[in-house]
């Protein structure tokens, strides 16, 4: 197994569209939560959602715009930016060994949403003629080896909210392997159409909205936690053997240095210490690494009420004692919960995070847990934290456990 770099970094997020915009605002606990301003949200129970400021006229041509979903856009756009950052120019004997590996939960909701109402909703056949292709689930990854002409692995991954770490967690182990002499992987999501929203709301996961403050709605490990709030976007890494990296004069964001997979059997929805425990332990063994080499951990943190508790215990049963000293951000209570993209953003967080010397904060934590006592860094970045290792944890519906492990450049 080789080193991989981490040489390129692309957002589209309700944080920010670039990497600094996002740090700053992460840094600052400036959070994107806000009520939904939609003519459906009357409809909703708590109207509240993370959104990306975006207009995909100011990046697309009006015939490529009409085949691509919100989600693939985002990809795109995204994408686009981690390869420009990486400076990768592709010689025309490269692009075969080049691959793109993108995760997504729900693919082009909004696509599937509108086809729906046309066909049921206003009893009409006039189905748009590339529902199909906008909707499908690899439309993101597939536009984006089109639009650069990457003849290598394409794929996509969809297990729901790891879903993009799962993807960089396997382009790593392909540039690791030496398969490939660079990799496109991240996440892409656009769950927030009308169906999406009330689908995700049936479940009674989605957190209450503050009355006093709409955007603190969010609030992973506070006492007061009454679930998650849904955000979209997009996140972006290239990947490549770190003396190639070098050797080349790529600027090096940080290193992945492992990946870890474990799966919950016992409820669909419902998360186990034993699983993350598992998949956590796995990250390790793939880097190589002791758990007392890790210095912080962005976690899955999502609000609801048993994932914030089994996490704690998780990380509890891997560091034992030592659990109390690691830093611990839960950055899902600024973006929202970005499902198949939220692992890509918050391992880009990470990244961020270390490059800065930075832990980053979790907001929104006024009242304490006696369950979740851990040191989540409540409510206020810490500056100078020498964090060089982290994990990025990922826990998903349907029990896909997926634990990266990232390091400083």
């Amino acid at each position: 197994m080789i080193r991989v770099a981490v040489t390129g970094i692309g957002v589209v997020s309700p944080l920010g569209n670039s990497a600094a915009e996002v740090f700053d605002n992460a840094h600052a606990g400036r959070s994107a939560v806000h009520r939904l301003d939609v003519p459906f949200a009357h409809r909703l129970v708590a109207p509240l959602a993370a959104t990306v400021r975006f207009t995909g006229t100011d990046h697309f041509e009006p015939p490529k715009l009409r085949m691509l979903d919100r989600v693939s856009q985002f990809a795109l756009v995204a994408a686009n930016q981690a390869l420009a950052d990486a400076g990768s120019d592709f010689g025309p004997g490269d692009r075969s060994r080049v691959g793109v590996f993108v995760g997504t939960g729900m693919g082009g909701s909004q696509t599937s949403d509108d086809g729906y109402k046309t066909l049921y909703g206003d009893a009409s056949d006039r189905i748009k003629p590339f529902t199909v292709l906008m909707g499908m689930h690899n439309a993101p990854a597939a536009w984006i080896g089109i639009e650069h002409g990457l003849r290598g692995p394409n794929l996509t991954y969809s297990t729901a909210c790891s879903s993009s770490a799962v993807a960089i967690g396997e382009a790593w182990l392909r540039v690791a392997r030496g398969d490939l002499d660079m990799a496109i992987a991240g996440g892409a999501e656009a769950p927030l159409s009308f169906g999406s929203l009330k689908a995700w709301e049936a479940l009674h996961t989605l957190a209450c909205i503050d009355e006093d403050e709409p955007s603190a709605s969010c609030k992973p490990f506070s006492k007061n936690r009454s679930g998650m709030v849904l955000g979209e976007g997009a996140a972006m890494v290239v990947l490549e053997p770190w003396e190639h990296a070098v050797a080349r004069g790529a600027t090096i964001h940080g290193e992945i240095l492992g990946y870890g997979l474990a799966t919950d059997t016992g409820h669909i929805t419902r998360p186990s210490v034993e699983g993350q425990v598992a998949a956590i332990r796995a990250a390790l063994q793939s880097a190589a690494l002791d758990p007392s080499a890790v210095d912080a951990i962005n976690a899955h943190g999502t609000g609801t009420l048993a994932n914030d508790v089994i996490e704690s215990a998780a990380i509890k049963a891997v560091f034992g004692e030592r659990a109390q000293h690691i830093p611990i951000s839960a950055t899902k209570a600024l973006h929202g919960h970005l499902l198949g993209a939220a692992g890509a953003l918050e391992c880009v967080l990470s990244l961020l995070a270390m490059q800065h010397a930075v832990a980053l904060p979790t907001m929104h934590l006024q009242t304490p847990d006696p369950e979740c006592d851990l040191d989540y860094v409540p409510n206020a970045a810490r500056d100078r934290v020498a964090a060089r290792t982290m994990l990025s944890n990922s826990f998903a519906f349907g029990g896909t456990n997926a634990v990266l492990v990232v390091r400083a450049a």
